[in-house]
């Protein structure tokens, strides 16, 4: 957030796409003030009862009329996407600071929303020529959303047939922080790419591109990728999904290989020798990865 902050200041205003998708998220994200307000433990949505429910249910009746007022059309777009991933990390505060035993999926919750939504706030800053409903990523692909349905699927399976297997706290803890620091290296190196960063691998060479060599791109090729293959990861260590955590593992290595490859071809053709000579310097930072092969 600090990073994000300094990096508002330094490019100046945040356009009216990221005012309204930061102020919807905020609104989304007040959830987690509901057990204040009604003088109740923060385990609210682990709670039997109604009272709880029906609390939620008007909260998100309220956000979105509000929001249909506020916002014209194009914009409500944008704040309806914002305040759903704000209210998924209320949710996932709440789910976090009770004593339930779905704590930790409370915080993979924050650690998703959090995930995509930064990734349009980040955007609205540093390239708001390419922002989009798409910069969410929560279309990202038919295969990110079959793995992230997975990842739910085995982890309630093995809530009801081995809860003891989500109480590791330690090694939730490990998942955490591969989560945290997954997803501040990839929020470090689109910020320090600036607009030369787009979620989309671009087959033409604009006026405004150079190639990015200082901070994170001195210690890896594609500090991104990097970030989002630990991010990944991660989540299902976090989750204690044994299956997804290979798979994930598996799956996401494919997929950066690939695109690596694709993008170093693009690279190559864009810059030629300074991209060669920094490839050869710098390693692409995954595993067993070592990009596009030249021939000789």
């Amino acid at each position: 957030a600090a990073i994000m902050a300094a990096a508002v200041a330094r490019r100046g205003r945040l356009g009216q796409e990221g005012r309204a998708s930061l102020c919807s998220f905020l609104l989304g994200a007040s959830v987690a003030a509901l057990p204040l307000l009604l003088g109740s433990s923060p385990s609210l949505l682990a709670a039997p009862g109604l009272r709880g429910r029906l609390a939620l249910a008007l909260h998100v009746a309220g956000v979105n009329a509000a929001l249909l007022l506020i916002y014209p059309r194009p914009l409500y777009k944008i704040a309806v996407r914002a305040c759903f991933l704000g209210f998924a990390f209320g949710c996932g505060l709440l789910l976090s600071t009770g004593r339930s035993a779905w704590r930790h999926f409370g915080w993979y919750m924050c650690s998703l929303s959090l995930f995509h939504y930064s990734e349009y706030l980040v955007t609205a800053i540093n390239n708001p020529r390419s922002l989009s409903l798409d910069s969410f990523l929560l279309n990202h692909s038919f295969e990110y959303n079959l793995a992230a349905l997975s990842s739910w699927v085995e982890f309630t399976l093995e809530k009801l047939f081995f809860p003891e297997l989500k109480q590791i706290t330690w090694l939730s803890t490990v998942g955490l922080l591969m989560v945290i620091f997954g997803d501040c290296l990839r929020k470090a190196a689109m910020l320090t790419a600036g607009s030369n960063f787009n979620h989309i691998v671009q087959n033409e060479k604009s006026d405004t591109h150079t190639l990015v060599t200082s901070g994170v791109y001195g210690w890896f090729r594609h500090p991104s990728y990097v970030g989002w293959f630990y991010w990944s990861i991660g989540t299902q260590v976090l989750l204690c999904n044994p299956i997804c955590v290979v798979g994930y593992a598996l799956a996401s290595w494919r997929f950066f290989r690939e695109r690596i490859e694709e993008e170093e071809i693009t690279l190559i053709h864009f810059f030629g020798e300074e991209y060669l000579e920094y490839k050869r310097k710098v390693p692409s930072g995954l595993p067993f990865i070592k990009g596009v092969k030249l021939e000789l």
